[in-house]
């Protein structure tokens, strides 16, 4: 057998022996590795420092789009993250969950770190200007849009949470309507087949 089809053997093999490693992942949340969008954010937090993804490097980082008054999405997503680092036990401190306000108009540095504090004193919060706000929505195609209630407003918007691995790729798109076992289950999966 020739030097040049004993290479082509391997690669297919590794290849092969990858694809199904991936196969053997048996997702609740929606595989979405490879995706040309969620690559990155630059916004601050409560403290005014810029952050972004590369910031966070070594952990898993689960990523949510809401707002301090919300009444039920935003607190619920919030609470299932904090339950989540619970059941994930020691593994939990790799966790970094970060909640990206769609509200800068509303939502203030001191709220920001008040409200999140709430549910995990780990937790971060991150705002920008209403231009940065777009722009990172639109990167992870995120819906929002503001809803007048009388002399007020609220905001409507789309529920689904970003799970990055620890290297920084974006791996789940993960349902609002899932427990915090199931967020858990996808969690650990993805750090025991860490590569």
């Amino acid at each position: 057998m020739s030097q040049q089809r004993r290479q082509f053997l391997a690669v297919s093999l590794a290849l092969g022996l990858a694809a199904c490693d991936r196969k053997s992942l048996n997702f609740n949340s929606i595989d979405i590795t490879g995706a040309d969008y969620c690559r990155d954010f630059k916004l601050n937090d409560s403290d005014g420092k810029q952050r972004q993804l590369s910031d966070f490097r070594g952990r898993y980082v689960l990523v949510f789009f809401g707002f301090t008054q919300c009444p039920d999405i935003c607190p619920t997503a919030l609470a299932r993250a904090a339950a989540v680092k619970q059941k994930l036990g020691k593994d939990g401190d790799q966790l970094q969950v970060i909640f990206i306000s769609i509200d800068p108009e509303r939502d203030t540095a001191d709220l920001m770190r008040a409200y999140t504090h709430n549910f995990d004193p780990s937790f971060i919060g991150l705002r920008g200007s209403a231009e940065q706000t777009k722009r990172v929505a639109d990167e992870f195609k995120v819906f929002y849009a503001k809803v007048a209630t009388g002399s007020s407003y609220t905001m409507d918007h789309s529920t689904l949470s970003y799970l990055f691995d620890s290297t920084g790729k974006i791996r789940l798109a993960m349902r609002h309507e899932h427990s915090a076992d199931q967020f858990a289950s996808d969690i650990r999966q993805l750090m025991q087949h860490a590569t």
